[in-house]
């Protein structure tokens, strides 16, 4: 062992040995940096750069460096589409487009000036080299994400504007290489043109149709994953098929697989597990591979360009930021958090360099190529690149830290979970999954660990057994644990299957109760029977009905009645959060039906939490009963049965179950009962402690009980 240690050759050709190194540094890296507050990513491209070919040499930036690296960089663009809240995206469309023309054309200015005043170089080249300042990379948007400050509105601007910038600078880099080959003309903006077009609309419009398809016939979450993975990949090879760089693919693919891939799921959790463990990393090490400290040392004009290149990039990113908070009234954290994080450039930066270096426009008279864009300015972006990381890494992370404790602060109430605790009734192996599913997307964001399953043994009846119940827990175990969610399982022997349920409700303090139907049988007449004489006697618990045909992951739009005045129930805001879950974490929009006081409030609450949803007033129940009855495919319905001083219609209202089983057997629904009986001073402190997104709810709730 110790002859063959010695015989090692650098670069490191084994595989076995070059993929442990990579992973010792994946590991190590974050551990260190972690205790002296450096961020990471930073420490993984600096290490990249000491075990690099310009390095110690250790390992070769060779093809399985680079395909990995591709994914991470794949990844993390397609981690923002993904994580991006549409709701809040559309809302902020105009600020995302203002964010943008500010961060595109500010550093392209300062770039052209600095090209072509400064550094002579021709105004070709000069075009392509200001355009190289305007993009950035999201390289810690990753940890953003895990700060859970992913939907300010700060991170949206920026997302929504990084789309929008590298489109623009990757078209400027198509025109320009275009130029320089002399093949500009009317075929070719109408070339460019239809495959963008093309592209956009496969990719938006046909990718969610065959991902719908796909996960309702297929179960398996191993095939689900590898589907995503296909996804990714298929869109970034349309991107490169349609003249624009494989990275705007993949923010393309993340926004098509937005509302099919719940923000709380089993999937969800394991796309960003493996990203953020393997394939992102792999990325910046093999950017740090690039960095070559030599080429600074050895010629000064390097180090004149890259100059340029620091402060048209750096000084421009920063301008834009500053423009852009005081247009929109930011505070001062948010304007940082965007420069942080536009700062940063890597992918389309490198991608623009070197195609430029590699179009060689003529030979001098020494028979040296002439490229588009020099070695000066390829060893210029490698420090740029460095450079901008770092700063982006300190600057966003300081500012990102200092918003979530902003955040706690002010909804150190919001935030608090103490008083939910869900309850998941399992009878029947088919709806488990489907069950779970529902309370990961229901449940508070702060809740790891206040979820419970109950299956009830009765040997008398022959209902369920120990062997059966172990069975069904332990999937929902393994499934909430996917997503990294603790799940409480509870197997209790009793005479009665609700007189148990309603125990185990009292015994853990429950505040929602799920029960699933089974697809074939909806409301049966014993399982009516049950609800109105057993569950519903609980007045203090939200009981919530769940009848599934489908993935919950698959539905477009879901129709949500609300019966008037159903803001007098106490458990009103509780079911409504529920709702609002369901609409934030699944991406589905949501179609309200209500009259005009209840949709009012509605709309005072969506200021503060934004969803995407669409508000129809009606004045009987009749006419939101029509609309429930008309649902097309991948439609749902949610109904809140309220029923407090509602006597003119409360039959209509216990007629629902009936009217479900004859018209919506094909759809999903669900039916929310709140509570309606518990002390006042408890239930506004219930309410308040569990609407983690309803900011300032308590002043709503104070005008409802004037």
């Amino acid at each position: 062992m110790f002859l063959s240690i010695q015989h090692v050759t650098l670069p490191i050709e084994d595989p076995l040995l070059k993929f442990l190194i990579e992973l010792i540094i994946i590991l190590c890296i974050p551990l260190l940096l972690n205790k002296i507050k450096v961020p990471h990513l930073l420490g993984l491209i600096i290490a990249g750069a000491v075990i690099g070919p310009n390095g110690f040499n250790v390992l070769a930036r060779d093809s399985s460096v680079v395909v990995i690296g591709t994914t991470g960089l794949l990844y993390i663009m397609f981690l923002a589409g993904l994580e991006i809240d549409m709701g809040d995206f559309k809302k902020n469309k105009w600020k995302s487009i203002t964010f943008s023309i500010y961060t595109f054309i500010v550093p392209f200015v300062l770039g052209l000036i600095g090209g072509y005043y400064v550094l002579h170089f021709s105004l070709l080249t000069s075009v392509l080299f200001a355009s190289l300042f305007s993009s950035h990379t999201l390289i810690v948007y990753p940890m953003i994400s895990k700060l859970g400050i992913a939907k300010k509105l700060a991170v949206n601007i920026t997302v929504g504007g990084t789309m929008i910038t590298d489109v623009l600078s990757l078209v400027v880099l198509a025109v320009v290489v275009g130029m320089s080959q002399g093949e500009v003309g009317t075929s070719f903006w109408v070339q460019l043109s239809v495959s963008m077009l093309l592209f956009a609309l496969i990719v938006l419009l046909v990718f969610p149709i065959i991902a719908r398809w796909f996960f309702k016939n297929v179960e398996d979450k191993i095939s689900q994953y590898i589907f995503v993975i296909v996804m990714i990949y298929l869109a970034a090879l349309l991107a490169e098929l349609a003249g624009i760089e494989a990275i705007i693919g993949a923010f393309f693919a993340g926004l098509a697989l937005n509302r099919l891939i719940p923000h709380t799921s089993s999937l969800m959790n394991r796309v960003e597990f493996v990203g953020n463990a393997i394939f992102i990393p792999f990325f910046l090490i093999s950017v740090g591979m690039l960095i070559d400290f030599n080429a600074f040392i050895q010629s000064w004009e390097t180090l004149g360009v890259a100059s340029v290149m620091l402060i048209a990039s750096i000084g421009g990113k920063y301008a834009a930021a500053i423009l852009t908070k005081k247009t929109f009234n930011l505070t001062k954290d948010e304007g940082i958090l965007i420069f942080g994080m536009s700062s940063a450039s890597a992918a389309a930066t490198l991608a623009a360099v070197m195609v430029g270096y590699n179009i060689i426009l003529f030979e001098n008279e020494a028979g040296e190529p002439v490229r588009l864009l020099n070695e000066h300015v390829l060893n210029g972006s490698i420090l740029l690149i460095l450079v901008s990381c770092t700063i982006s890494s300190f600057v966003s992370m300081a500012s990102a830290q200092r918003i979530a404790d902003a955040d706690k602060e002010e909804t150190v109430a919001g935030t608090s979970h103490e008083n939910e605790k869900i309850l998941l009734a399992l009878n029947h192996e088919n709806i488990v999954e489907k069950i779970v599913n529902l309370g990961l997307l229901i449940k508070t964001q702060t809740n790891k660990d206040s979820l419970f399953a109950v299956n009830i043994i009765n040997e008398a009846k022959s209902e369920s057994s120990s062997k059966n119940a172990e069975k069904l827990l332990g999937e929902a175990v393994n499934m909430a644990a996917g997503a990294d969610v603790k799940l409480n399982p509870i197997t209790r022997y009793d005479n009665d299957v609700v007189l148990g349920i309603s125990n185990v409700v009292k015994e853990q303090n429950i505040t929602d109760l799920i029960i699933g139907l089974e697809e074939e049988k909806g409301f049966s007449s014993s399982f009516t029977f049950n609800l109105y004489n057993g569950y519903l006697r609980n007045k203090e618990i939200n009981v919530i009905i769940y009848h599934a045909v489908q993935p919950v992951a698959t539905i477009k739009k879901y129709a949500v009645l609300i019966p008037a005045n159903a803001e007098r129930e106490p458990g009103f805001f509780h079911s409504l959060l529920r709702v609002w879950n369901i609409g934030k974490n699944s991406g589905a929009k949501m179609s309200f039906y209500a009259n005009d006081k209840t949709t009012e409030i509605l709309k005072s609450i969506i200021k503060k939490a934004n969803i995407e949803a669409v508000f129809n007033t009606v004045t009987t129940w009749q006419e939101a009963q029509d609309a429930a009855c008309n649902l097309e495919q991948d439609e749902g319905l949610i109904i809140l049965m309220a029923d407090r001083g509602m006597p003119s219609y409360l039959s209509q209202m216990q007629n629902v179950p009936e009217i479900l089983n004859k018209n919506l057997k094909n759809n999903n629904y669900i039916l929310i009962y709140p509570f309606s009986k518990i002390d006042k001073t408890v239930t506004e402190k219930r309410a308040v402690s569990n609407l983690d997104d309803f900011a300032d709810i308590g002043k709503i709730i104070g005008r409802i009980f004037k």
